[in-house]
């Protein structure tokens, strides 16, 4: 009998508890406590050079969070009001409100259905004489199409940007993302693969995109500037001593999480494939590291027509945690409510931003009946914990009936 029934769940024993610390980070916090110097310090020089140097960055630069890096970002590529930038219709509101905040109007593409990343055609039907950047978010921590981006970025000499908030480790052909395209972000937020609760991270190959973004992060200053000397308009979004001390310890974690990670979640998908109804996120050769901040798992229509969202509360009640994951970012009253009104003028639009006009159809069937998302915790456990998904999920679907 299904526990949503009465019936004993599948599972009781949790899953790991996130974030996994210990001795070294303890150490670290009361190292950087007693030594008076919680700002702008050791701590931070050395996570900026040993994290751009894990991503394969030649220049990095830490911030406050991931929200202020990508705001960060923008503005170190000139974002001036009214233009546009091109973001998925499938990520977390900061990929978008980033875009609000430092003056530019979001343009929402759609996704592939395979990968749930943003799709190059849908991107390229959305470029105009205003486009300013694309932002290429790694969803779940599955690299985008980074070749068709940045030959679309190359062509119509505009700036592409790497939302890798969820894809630290992540592999593009060998290659970790982050410094592929012209910039890349990062958070480092409580839920991320590496955490300090907050946090973020701006990579860059460039180095006077690199200089800009360091200036826009420090109050507008320069490295060889005086103080109190501002040539740029920044504003304050820098880390702090205590947080890249975290941060240095939990990145010796990072190679050992993401391989079992990697581990885990192949077994998984050989075992979800197995069963009618569930369908795992497509494969790109090119992804040669997936740093699976989630798991993301496709929920196809079944014979008895159990939904996507019973069938989640079924297997949540089984000992399964899961979620259905994000609305359509453009139906978000934010965007509606902040252009109502206003005087920006957007050659996409042919007038003003008008997010009610939006549909990007492969998004709305991912939002409301389709993605199922167990995070990234979840595969830091044991096969046996991967067996228990997969028979749980089993269990629900042999059952649907008595759930309808």
């Amino acid at each position: 009998m299904l526990a949503l029934n009465g019936g004993p769940p599948l599972r009781t024993t949790p899953f790991p508890s996130w974030p996994i610390y210990g001795p070294g980070e303890e150490k670290a916090l009361l190292d950087v406590l007693h030594s008076g110097r919680w700002f702008l310090d050791e701590h931070i020089e050395r996570f900026e050079r040993d994290f751009a140097s894990f991503q394969e960055a030649k220049f990095g630069i830490a911030t406050s969070n991931g929200t202020t890096a990508l705001q960060v970002a923008l503005n170190a590529i000139g974002i001036r009001p009214g233009d546009e930038v091109i973001v998925p219709a499938y990520t977390f509101i900061a990929t978008a409100s980033a875009v609000v905040a430092t003056g530019g109007i979001p343009i929402f593409a759609d996704i592939d259905p395979a990968t749930y990343n943003i799709d190059p055609q849908s991107v390229a039907d959305a470029i105009s004489e205003k486009t300013l950047a694309i932002i290429g978010v790694h969803i779940g921590g599955h690299p985008c199409d980074l070749d068709a981006l940045g030959e679309l970025a190359a062509r119509h000499q505009i700036h592409l940007i790497e939302d890798a908030a969820q894809a630290h480790a992540a592999a593009w052909k060998g290659r970790r993302v982050g410094a592929i395209g012209d910039l890349g972000t990062f958070s480092f937020q409580a839920s991320k693969n590496l955490c300090a609760g907050e946090g973020g991270f701006i990579t860059t190959d460039n180095e006077e995109l690199a200089e800009r973004a360091w200036s826009v992060h420090n109050c507008g200053r320069t490295r060889t500037g005086a103080w109190y000397e501002h040539p740029l308009v920044g504003s304050n979004y820098r880390i702090s001593e205590f947080h890249a001390a975290v941060l240095l310890r939990q990145l010796e974690r990072l190679e050992s999480q993401t391989a079992q990670r990697t581990s885990n979640a192949a077994l998984l998908t050989s075992l979800l494939r197995e069963i009618d109804g569930l369908a795992p996120m497509g494969d790109d050769r090119r992804t040669t590291t997936h740093a699976h901040h989630l798991y993301i798992l496709r929920y196809q229509a079944t014979p008895t027509g159990l939904s996507r969202d019973r069938f989640i509360e079924a297997l949540c009640a089984e000992g399964i945690p899961c979620s259905s994951g994000y609305r359509p970012l453009y139906r978000e009253a934010a965007f509606s409510n902040h252009f109502k009104d206003s005087s920006l003028i957007s050659p996409y639009f042919e007038g003003r931003p008008d997010y009610g006009s939006v549909s990007c159809p492969v998004t709305e069937h991912a939002c409301s009946s389709e993605a199922i998302w167990f995070t990234q915790n979840m595969l830091l456990g044991t096969a046996d914990d991967m067996r228990d998904i997969a028979a749980a999920a089993d269990k629900v679907l042999s059952s649907a009936a008595d759930i309808l």
